[in-house]
């Protein structure tokens, strides 16, 4: 199924916009399911409204196309390596990628594609938790390490974190850390998050960012997490103050007993495309 459904079909040289979905679990450590986040995300995006009332558009006119699903099981360095690939094909073609776990093993091919095609790059990341841990359950390349991973290819800020080991806390910059409990208590906080970022930006969102009473479809949820607007609305200024280069959604973990969580991850994915793409206030 394609992003979008029957409303939304480009071929691929007409499309600007190249969604990327890798529906890839096997280094998930608690509730699995991410593998299954692409199919609902796609089933969900059927039912969006592809007219923009915020900004006024239709980011769908960018053309937006649905590849073939990026499936390796053999390991995570292989999963890595695939979608490095992927990326980089499609950076060459001068495509918009816009990946859809998945968990957030995925993220690490990602962010080292745009890290090769991209100077003064900064990773931001949305997220519940620091993901910096060098290695965890065997593996370096574990959704527990993605950050890790991604600070040896481009500085990174860190927004919405309320949950990390001890063991990340030689890792961890707090000068580019944002509490979700300080930002609780000072909005400001999110401009200066802007603040630290280069001229171009990849973001990296991990559905658990969101407090678990709209997200409870995740692998780790933890409570405490941002609203819906507050973070839609400081993604926006970062997208107006800087050059958004591609993104990914990850972590998702749809449940039969409820489609909520995987339609606002659709519409998160098209929002962002919004605003990316906006040609009018």
């Amino acid at each position: 199924m394609n992003f979008g459904g029957n409303e939304v079909v480009y071929d691929y040289a007409a499309s600007g916009i190249i969604i990327v979905p890798v529906p890839y679990d096997e280094t998930s450590t608690w509730m699995r399911g991410a593998s299954l986040g692409p199919d609902a995300i796609m089933e969900a995006s059927v039912n969006l409204e592809f007219y923009d009332v915020e900004t006024r558009t239709e980011a769908h006119l960018q053309g937006i196309h649905t590849i073939e699903p990026v499936k390796v099981k053999e390991s995570p360095e292989a999963l890595v390596r695939e979608v490095r690939r992927v990326i980089n094909s499609l950076l060459v073609d001068k495509k918009f990628p816009v990946v859809v776990g998945g968990n957030h093993t995925i993220s690490i091919g990602s962010i080292r594609a745009f890290s090769e095609h991209y100077k003064d790059l900064t990773i931001l990341q949305l997220d519940a938790h620091t993901d910096l841990r060098q290695k965890y359950e065997g593996s370096e390349f574990n959704h527990a390490c993605v950050m890790a991973r991604a600070k040896e290819c481009a500085p990174v800020v860190q927004v919405g974190i309320r949950s990390m080991a001890a063991e990340e806390l030689p890792f961890a910059d707090m000068e580019r850390i944002f509490f979700a409990h300080d930002l609780y208590h000072d909005k400001s906080l999110y401009s200066r998050a802007v603040g630290k970022l280069g001229k171009n930006v990849y973001i990296t969102i991990d559905m658990d960012v969101f407090d678990p009473s709209l997200i409870p479809s995740t692998g780790t949820p933890e409570p405490g997490g941002p609203e819906y607007f507050e973070i839609m609305h400081f993604l926006r200024d970062v997208i107006k103050e800087r050059n958004v280069v591609g993104f990914d959604v990850v972590e998702l973990c749809p449940s039969s007993a409820n489609k909520v969580p995987d339609f606002v991850a659709a519409k998160i994915i098209y929002q962002l495309l919004s605003y990316r793409f906006a040609t009018s206030p």
